[in-house]
């Protein structure tokens, strides 16, 4: 694997600029990260680039871009700066995709972040070097790219199935099987010096998604996180619920300017007015 190159370093400090807004700055913040319901009732299809560029905490955003700075160098070496950007927007884009297909009747379900992306360029280098060997900081070996590979698939399978936790698994999986498809469909001579690998690692990702598209009562599961967060109702119903109170709360708040004028709200009702507001734009 070679340096990181210009491209990485560029991406890199985009996300520390955009990360300090988001952090510094909760109206930017709310504005671009990814939501369902902002991308799929109100159309503001940006969210799902521009989430990519916001992260929850100074430490989120440093694990990603280091994670970014160790694996990107040999892929834009090799496949050049244009495929390399391909495979981060390409990785990025098809995770908060994936996501939308898994939460999109979860209306309030959001993330940010640029994992899905940097899952893309790590798994697109699993593609692209077969004797590529991962070294993990609490791991004093090294583990064969496949295998990592093959676990982390699993694994991610089993924590959006399993849903016991906030991670963004789903962006993990659908941006880490795009960056290796795109990765191959650039070079399809990985095909053949790698097959083994990518064989072992697009196979489960590919009957998972079968799964949820054929079966979408697979994704629901009965555990004591599940229940805590949904109160027992099913996703659909949950979804419109919220709705319906978030819109009686504005009726609510209409109703009171009406009778006693603006400066007649609390702070949070002002809040609660401005993020309607922001909804419907």
């Amino acid at each position: 694997m070679t340096g990181t190159g210009i491209i990485t370093l560029i991406l890199i400090i985009a996300n520390c600029i955009f990360s300090y807004k988001g952090l510094k700055d909760n109206a930017f913040f709310e504005r671009y990260k990814f939501e369902v319901e902002k991308i799929t009732i109100y159309r503001q299809y940006e969210r799902i680039i521009s989430s990519g560029f916001l992260h929850v905490s100074w430490m989120h955003l440093i694990f990603n871009m280091l994670s970014l700075y160790f694996f990107s160098g040999g892929v834009e070496s090799y496949l050049g700066g244009a495929e390399y950007l391909l495979i981060y927007f390409a990785s990025l884009i098809g995770g908060n995709l994936f996501s939308l297909l898994i939460h999109k009747n979860q209306g309030d379900y959001s993330s940010v972040g640029a994992s899905g992306a940097v899952c893309g360029v790590i798994f697109a280098s699993i593609a692209l070097f077969p004797g590529f060997v991962i070294r993990l900081f609490f791991i004093p070996i090294g583990i064969p790219a496949w295998l990592y590979g093959l676990v982390f698939v699993l694994y991610s399978i089993y924590g959006i199935r399993s849903r016991r936790d906030n991670v963004g698994h789903e962006a993990h999986l659908g941006g880490a099987l795009i960056g290796m498809a795109v990765a191959v469909i650039l070079e399809p001579s990985a095909l053949t010096t790698n097959l083994f690998a990518i064989a072992v690692i697009a196979l489960p990702c590919i009957f998972f998604i079968y799964m949820i598209i054929t079966r979408p009562g697979f994704l629901l599961i009965d555990n004591n996180f599940f229940k805590a967060h949904n109160k027992n109702y099913t996703i659909d119903q949950r979804y419109n619920a919220e709705k319906a109170d978030k819109q009686k709360e504005v009726d609510r708040i209409l109703e009171k300017i009406s009778r006693s004028g603006m400066n007649s709200l609390t702070k949070k009702e002002r809040q609660e007015l401005n993020d309607y507001s922001e909804r419907i734009k």
